[in-house]
């Protein structure tokens, strides 16, 4: 039953298997603990004699654990959602990782992370397949004039991109959320996997997808001083100035706007939908998984320097336009879709069924977005 991405898919697999369950295929190698049982709950535990108290928190619930004699403190959870979940021990009041689980960036910090595994059908699209041709993830580094400072971005290239040296590629590049970072899509969102699966079964075309962090990975609030409007909005200069350049002149890239895209969860939405609709002159495709997005409380006709204005000119020039998000999540991306569907703006908008704010929603909205994008006429 366990499936998850590669990058996931070799930890905890000789540890032992407890009673409550089968290891986490998050865990660090040997850790059995925790663990999830055929209903989706998990078992965790922790050991920690010296505390007083210990809590989990997970799913946005908070746990008090059971201490042995041992000083093994340890709990069940109700059935959790099926995806990729952070979580964090809360030791005598301070909020720690799991020595047992791998950590990611998340919340604006190193987090502990666990998979719930849905069926080795419903995951098949995200998990590693050895059978088919794998592209490359790549961590590349360049320097930003705008900052002063070294910034780095992840890049996937598809198989048979270093074998066939005459062929250039499309361009998506993948944003991450608040309190994340250009780690996100490759580690949490299975996205290499992805890629090669559709592209191996030619449900997409072969791309080139670049992961570059977002200015936005702190939880907004911790700049002093700092707009909603601000928060994030630096990233966009360096895309445009820096980052497309640095892209353009290192890989084998197609450099005019019919194959350049950009997506984005939740923050990264937002500065997906910032950098693109003002600069349709580098962009035809667009998404959105989850978008913070804001601009109906002003009148679609007024967003953007008014771009929704005129309908035949839009879906002239946007190839793509693409809102996604989970059914249980409620992030107002189907009232969007059906402001845009009276303005006869064309997209396409996907409802993950029965996942929230969460990894698993994403993995799926860009499951429904890659066959849209680079399509051959």
């Amino acid at each position: 039953m366990l499936s998850a991405c590669v990058w996931f898919s070799a930890l905890a697999s000789t540890a032992a298997v407890p009673a409550e369950g089968v290891p986490a295929s998050t865990n660090i190698p040997e850790a059995a603990y925790p663990c999830v049982n055929e209903k989706s709950q998990a078992t965790f535990r922790l050991h920690a004699p010296s505390a007083s108290d210990v809590k989990l928190d997970i799913c946005g619930k908070k746990y008090d654990m059971t201490r042995n004699a041992d000083g093994n403190w340890s709990v069940t959870t109700q059935p959790l959602v099926e995806g990729f979940h952070y979580y964090f021990m809360i030791v005598d009041g301070v909020p720690v990782t799991d020595p047992a689980s791998e950590t990611f960036y998340g919340c604006g910090r190193q987090a502990s992370g666990i998979e719930i595994p849905e069926s080795a059908e419903a995951s098949a699209y995200y998990t590693f397949n050895k059978d088919l041709p794998h592209g490359q993830v790549r961590e590349c580094r360049y320097y930003s004039d705008i900052e002063k400072a070294q910034r780095r971005c992840y890049v996937y290239t598809p198989a048979g991109y270093e074998t066939d040296s005459s062929r250039r590629y499309p361009v998506l590049y993948l944003q991450h959320g608040m309190g994340e970072d250009e780690r996100g899509w490759h580690q949490q969102g299975c996205m290499a996997d992805i890629l090669d699966g559709q592209i191996a079964a030619g449900k997409c075309e072969p791309m080139i997808v670049v992961m570059d962090y977002g200015n936005c990975g702190y939880i907004f609030g911790a700049r002093k001083g700092e707009t909603r409007d601000e928060f994030g909005a630096s990233f966009t200069p360096i895309m445009l100035n820096e980052l497309i350049p640095y892209i353009d002149s290192t890989f084998r890239t197609l450099t005019d706007r019919e194959n350049r895209a950009m997506a984005g969860l939740s923050w990264g939405g937002h500065e997906t939908f910032q950098t693109t609709l003002y600069n349709l002159d580098k962009f035809s495709h667009i998404g959105s998984f989850s978008g913070a997005l804001f601009f109906l409380a002003g009148g679609l006709e007024n967003a953007y320097n008014g771009i929704f204005k005129d309908s035949k000119a839009f879906n002239d020039k946007v190839h793509t336009l693409f809102l996604g998000m989970g059914s249980e999540e409620g992030f107002g991306s189907d009232k969007i879709s059906k402001a845009l569907n009276d303005a006869g703006i064309k997209h396409v908008y996907y409802t993950s069924p029965g996942t929230h704010h969460e990894w698993l929603t994403w993995r799926r909205c860009l499951n429904e977005f890659l066959p849209l994008i680079f399509k051959q006429n």
